[in-house]
């Protein structure tokens, strides 16, 4: 496995994205947003585990170099994150992959902070083949209804923060606009798929979300 850094310029200032890729060669890639505490090695963690996989995977650093461990100082840092710069971070990322590595079959996931902007992201950038959000907030109906990029969605029963409520909203209008989307939902917390924050991991669910994504993943990409 190769790892790299990208230089990524935005309207709102550089940034950078970390990349990890496969020693052979690529057909495909996934974009990875952070939690909210930025990249830090957890994130590089699951961006090497894509690349074992076969896949280049970029993660795109919203905070421009930020990471924190503190929960009031990572909320503090996502709140102040302009949802359009996001994007355009990501899109940038996207841009990146397709010039640098000639890669144009690309999906994308992420955790927490980072699943809202997954799913943001496939609502808004048509050219992602698949979208694998884990446990992020659902975008405004009117945003949520241009979703065209087949879509996982991942929650966990006990998450207060993205709660069954919110869930269920995103199901009804999945339904009502006939929206390629699945909803897996575990008996299990928010962030559950972190395997650094044993308060809240859980094995068992993240070990099947993790194999739901990769088939999802392994279908829309055609690899």
């Amino acid at each position: 496995m190769n790892v790299e850094t990208l230089n990524l310029s935005t309207t709102r200032g550089a940034t950078t994205a970390y990349v990890a890729r496969p020693n052979a060669d690529v057909t495909a890639g996934v974009v990875l947003i952070q939690e909210w505490w930025g990249i830090n090695d957890h994130i590089r963690d699951l961006a090497g585990r894509y690349a074992n996989e076969g896949y280049l995977c970029i993660a795109p650093d919203l905070y421009r170099g930020r990471v924190v461990k503190d929960a009031d100082e990572a909320a503090a840092l996502m709140q102040a994150l302009e949802t359009a710069d996001g994007i355009e971070t990501i899109r940038k990322a996207i841009d990146s992959v397709g010039q640098t590595y000639k890669i144009k079959r690309i999906a994308i996931t992420g955790y927490c902070m980072g699943g809202t902007y997954a799913l943001r992201a496939a609502c808004e950038l048509a050219e992602l083949k698949a979208a694998a959000p884990f446990y992020g907030d659902i975008p405004e109906e009117n945003v949520l209804a241009r979703l065209k990029v087949p879509t996982l969605f991942i929650a966990g029963k006990r998450d207060a923060w993205i709660n069954p409520e919110k869930v269920a909203g995103l199901k009804k209008i999945s339904q009502k606009y006939d929206l390629p989307v699945e909803v897996v939902s575990y008996d299990a917390d928010h962030a559950f798929f972190n395997d650094t924050r044993p308060q809240v991991y859980n094995a068992e669910a993240a070990a099947d979300a993790w194999r739901r994504v990769l088939e999802h993943f392994k279908k829309h990409l055609n690899k």
